[in-house]
């Protein structure tokens, strides 16, 4: 099925937009890839991966999913979507079937991001309160975008999607990897998700290859070139 027509689908995390994977889009598009970069609501792993997998459906032709940090969860639930044929996971969270964020990083030491976080209330449809969750401005370039570029990162710092509380605790109802093949990328310098999470979460699910590279949380960024590969490389094993 899948052939040099297979779409990239590009999905961001937490506290990030769709230009986070700018540098790997660039080389993408410059390789003759098809490649799309959705915005995510970041509003509720249920809500967000129903969101991507609308998106994703109406594409017409197979789809290669690469997700990073908290996207690797929207692609878990949302690559059971039929068209999609593969999964790249990018610094991300690679959850099991009726697993949450939170229990998938309570197995493991917090990273620093867990003493960086600020709560803020936010207005939902119904009028009632939720809770938006960032990155403390002064901490974030250390903590989300060490390697990237001081002044770069101070602009991130001020222009975060906050991720909603609810996201937390949210239960993925389905986990892609178990009927789609998929690949991993570790940041082992990673400062907001523990790469012991990222490693446990990718040996569970039987990645069809792991590649650790010596890069931060923003690894889309720093090694762009690296990130493009692994993602050309699953795209060559589905052809």
């Amino acid at each position: 099925m899948p052939t040099t027509e297979t779409t990239v689908v590009l999905v961001h995390g937490a506290f990030a937009d769709a230009a986070s994977w700018g540098p790997v889009t660039r080389a993408l598009l410059d390789q003759g890839v098809k490649v799309l970069v959705p915005p995510v609501p970041n509003r509720s792993l249920l809500g967000d991966a129903a969101f991507i997998r609308r998106f994703v459906e109406q594409i017409e032709g197979p789809v290669l999913l690469a997700g990073h940090s908290y996207g690797g969860a929207v692609i878990t639930v949302a690559g059971a979507a039929e068209n999609v044929v593969g999964l790249v996971y990018v610094a991300g969270y690679a959850l099991d079937e009726g697993e949450s964020l939170g229990q998938l990083q309570g197995g493991f030491p917090d990273s620093e991001l867990a003493a960086n976080l600020v709560y803020q209330p936010y207005t939902l449809p119904d009028g009632t309160d939720g809770t938006d969750v960032s990155v403390k401005i002064d901490a974030f370039p250390a903590v989300f975008a060490a390697g990237v570029d001081p002044k770069v990162a101070e602009v991130l710092a001020v222009s975060q999607r906050p991720l909603s509380a609810t996201a937390f605790g949210e239960t993925a109802p389905v986990a892609a990897w178990r009927t789609k093949p998929a690949w991993g990328i570790v940041a082992a310098a990673d400062h907001t998700i523990n790469p012991d999470v990222e490693r446990f979460g990718y040996k569970r699910a039987g990645l069809r290859t792991i590649t650790e590279l010596d890069a931060p949380h923003l690894v889309m960024q720093t090694h762009p070139a690296e990130v493009a590969h692994v993602i050309t490389d699953a795209l060559a094993e589905l052809a």
